[in-house]
């Protein structure tokens, strides 16, 4: 029953460090127009809104944000997951393998796709 609370606990802790950082800001009281201007990727200038030009760099930089946020987020789940494999592993020696295996695939994908931003960002700034 003990161990039924820990790993209750622990994805409730989990679930709490993961969304913590996805908790939307109150916006300062801004119209549905300038909300939709600056939503387009426009600037308020107060009763005009004035429309940016998007670049090839920039939407590739905006694509690459998104995929680098995806793909930290799958591989924080994935150590969570390991993490609750290895403890419900039970002493089992496959299912502590496995539980390791899933921890560093996990940590691996994550170096790897954090490499992959750094570089992506660094040939856009010298464009």
């Amino acid at each position: 029953m003990n161990k039924i609370k820990l790993v209750i606990s622990s994805l409730v802790f989990a679930f709490a460090v993961v969304t913590a950082g996805l908790v939307a800001q109150p916006a300062l009281a801004q119209t549905p127009e300038q909300s939709a201007c600056q939503g387009s990727g426009g600037t308020w200038s107060g009763t005009t809104c004035t429309q940016g030009t998007r670049t090839v760099p920039g939407t590739i930089k905006s694509v690459g944000n998104i995929i680098i946020f995806i793909t930290g987020s799958i591989a924080v789940l994935m150590i969570i997951v390991g993490g609750l494999r290895y403890t419900l592993s039970g002493g089992d020696q496959g299912s502590i393998n496995g539980a390791k295996n899933t921890i560093m695939y996990a940590v691996v994908g994550l170096v790897v796709s954090v490499a992959a931003y750094a570089i992506v960002n660094l040939v856009l700034s010298n464009v």
